[in-house]
């Protein structure tokens, strides 16, 4: 893997325009290019290989990814220039026009800190469809159609039968089937939900959901990842507990809270001193998600664990209304400390 880094390093090195960079950009850095296709590989290697070689591979990734930005940089500094040398009708003295710089929305910034961080795990990161299947959505992680938990989830539904998804598991079934029994993977996303809008309810809304398949999977694998997370995502030393919980595609299932980030426990308006924060739900995968999925759940198990984006945006950043993250508001935006 290594040696395959370097020599795409190279090959970099030797662009001398912006059509080669591009065709670079599909065949290595695209959803479907090479470096992508590397990452998938991760999955073949043993659990306690996974770890290692994923932190390592993200390491060499970021490297191809400077250098591209930095040969893209330059590439275009020198067209500018050539246009500047060979065109009469601009005029370099005009003074500049100083334009605001932009910033990612607080949102698309979490999630790649939460990528980047189960990356470094040996996770695999998917992106996955808003619009879904009735059987992806509550079928395949065990909501029948006679469930009560279907009624909790007020459903966009399309005319050709499909639906917006109402929560990231909606990927599990389609996940499992492609890289198989054994996966690690977290897939970041948008859902939707027919409700009301508050101060803490949007009817459109992110989460992120995350899961691990293999032999001798339990819920001390669960704690570490989920502490593991909390604590490089806070940057502060993070404790979980788990209480019992119902969620149908696992058994058994946890509500998981983690120490409050912002009195280390202590008790504040933000945990309303209580000391701890409900962060989501979490469990083994139910052996009915395994089976759907083709996957024997007598021979292999996981856990899942879910949480929503938008909320965890919203301590993160002190946010007291979540509509202020779809407002265009500018002055909320800028105001925020990343």
């Amino acid at each position: 893997m290594i040696e395959d880094i370097d020599a795409i390093l190279k090959e970099l090195e030797q662009i001398q325009n912006e059509a080669e960079l591009s065709e670079f950009h599909k065949s290595y850095l695209s959803k479907t290019g090479k470096l992508t296709m590397l990452m998938a590989g991760l999955k073949d290697l043993l659990p306690e290989q996974r770890a290692e070689a994923g932190k390592r591979f993200n390491e060499l990734k970021r490297a191809v990814e400077v250098q591209f930005f930095q040969k893209q940089a330059i590439l275009r500094a020198r067209a500018v220039n050539e246009k500047l040398k060979n065109d009469p009708l601009i005029d370099i003295t005009v003074p500049e026009i100083k334009k605001m710089e932009g910033s990612l929305h607080p949102i698309t910034y979490l999630t790649r800190r939460i990528a980047e961080i189960c990356s470094s795990m040996g996770f695999i990161v998917v992106d996955g469809n808003e619009v879904v299947t009735e059987f992806e959505n509550f079928d395949a992680v065990n909501i029948p159609f006679d469930h009560p938990a279907r009624d909790m989830q007020d459903t966009f539904w399309l005319t050709n039968g499909k639906l917006l998804k109402t929560q990231t598991s909606a990927m599990q079934n389609e996940i499992l089937k492609k890289y198989g029994p054994v996966v690690s993977a977290i897939f970041p996303g948008r859902c939707y939900r027919n409700e009301a809008t508050d101060a803490s309810h949007e009817f459109s809304f992110f989460q992120c959901e995350g899961m691990m398949v293999g032999k001798d999977i339990s819920i001390a694998n669960l704690i570490y990842v989920m502490k593991t997370l909390l604590t490089e995502v806070y940057g502060r030393e993070i404790e979980v507990r788990l209480r019992p919980g119902f969620f149908p595609f696992v058994e058994p299932g946890f509500e998981l809270d983690a120490s409050c980030p912002f009195c280390h426990g202590n008790g504040c308006s933000v945990c309303k001193h209580s000391g701890w924060i409900e962060f989501g739900g979490c469990g083994m995968i139910h052996s009915n998600v395994l089976s759907k999925a083709d996957i024997d759940p007598n021979e292999y198990q996981g856990f899942a664990f879910g949480f929503g984006l938008t909320r965890m945006a919203m301590t993160q950043y002190a946010a007291n209304d979540v509509r202020l993250f779809n407002s265009g508001n500018l002055e909320f935006l800028r105001g925020i400390k990343r």
